[in-house]
């Protein structure tokens, strides 16, 4: 659990399937480093999200593969080759803006000819193409309508369809859905999904959004600062992250900081700086661990559980009152406030009964299994 390189090791095989490599890559602009030793490897195929708050590099990062940024130091390969001098006309990558960048005075059909034409192909190649990438993204009917014709999920497949017609390697996506609305953003998630797994294209997505990362990656790098917190798949970024930081911008998280008190083969006792003691069962390796340590303590809003009257097991059960109740529609959202002082967030999922008053006592009490031990 205390382990928080994020550099892999590949066998030449594994190296062979990859199509973006960063290999220690540095960025500065006016004496701010803005991302700092990065390490990720990309592979064919997969779904791949770049996700932190903003100021974090993430964005530097993408255009770094696109080519809009050259790197201070380090290297960044596409397919096995070095990109450090190729611009980004020669890369076979295409970019999707968070903008468009639509051409208001061209046609559908004519944005995503643009680039084709620019690289002087024949005209009945370039209506081809055209004619192809319009079929991949579902607007065969809308190619002589002109952008303020269409609706933003419209604008997106054009966009869309304008890098596909390019037959690049790798897609990158900064920020894709980000304008759009609620409803359409959930819409064009699913699409955007099905657009990968029928094109079996590399994509590389930039967001800042948790749910969207997690339902689209196949993997997910967490940034901060400019590093790299952790890489892995949806789930072990949720359920197993590595470090306070990613169980907090991943979802919703409670942190109690504390020490070791004792580790034993089966469990962890940790004691809070409020005087809360925790069990939980220990994270492989265990040896990291020592008594006395400095930890945090994480367990997820949905873990706990929530009772009128002391449960059976006194493990991780601790008394308060509710200082808030929130109806979220499917779930409920509550605040509860412990004797010791500490403040939980727990999550219920909704039901017929109603719903407790502010201020009824109630124990909070989560599975040894259900918390984790992180870096301070």
């Amino acid at each position: 659990m205390f382990q928080t390189s994020t550099k892999e090791q590949l066998s030449p095989e594994a190296a062979a399937e990859l199509d973006i490599e960063l290999r220690k890559v540095f960025k500065v602009f006016n004496g701010e480093t803005a991302v700092r030793g990065v390490d990720m490897n990309i592979r064919r195929g997969e779904f791949f999200s770049i996700l932190g708050p903003s100021g974090c590099g993430k964005t530097t990062t993408l255009r770094l593969m696109a080519g809009f940024e050259m790197p201070s130091a380090g290297e960044v390969l596409i397919q096995g080759q070095s990109m450090n001098q190729v611009p980004p006309h020669r890369r076979p990558v295409n970019t999707v803006f968070q903008s468009y960048a639509l051409f208001n005075h061209l046609s559908v059909s004519e944005n995503i000819a643009f680039g084709l034409k620019l690289k002087k192909l024949k005209a009945t190649e370039v209506e081809e193409r055209v004619k192809q990438a319009l079929k991949q993204v579902k607007l065969e009917g809308l190619a002589n309508r002109y952008p303020n014709q269409l609706s933003g999920g419209q604008q997106q497949r054009v966009a869309l369809a304008r890098a596909l017609v390019n037959r690049p390697a790798v897609i990158l996506l900064d920020e894709p859905l980000g304008a759009l609305d609620f409803k359409l953003r959930k819409e064009m998630q699913i699409e955007l999904s099905n657009l990968h797994q029928d094109l079996g294209l590399t994509f590389v997505m930039v967001t800042h959004d948790q749910e969207e990362a997690l339902s689209l990656s196949d993997r997910i790098a967490v940034m901060r600062t400019g590093k790299i917190e952790q890489i892995g798949t949806p789930t072990e970024i949720y359920e197993s992250p590595r470090t306070s930081f990613v169980a907090d911008f991943i979802g919703e998280a409670n942190l109690l900081e504390g020490r070791i008190a004792a580790v034993e083969a089966s469990e962890i006792q940790v004691v809070t700086k409020t005087g809360l003691q925790i069990r939980l069962e220990p994270p492989s390796p265990k040896e990291h661990l020592s008594s006395s340590q400095e930890v945090v303590v994480s367990v997820r809003p949905e873990k706990i559980r929530l009772s009128y009257s002391p449960p059976k097991s006194t493990d991780n059960c601790f008394e308060g009152r509710l200082k808030k109740v929130m109806y979220l529609g499917t779930r409920v959202h509550c605040l509860v406030e412990l004797f010791s002082g500490d403040r939980l967030t727990v999550m219920l999922q909704n039901t017929p009964s109603k719903l407790p008053d502010s201020h009824t006592p109630v124990y909070a009490r989560w599975a040894t299994t259900d918390c984790l031990v992180l870096e301070e």
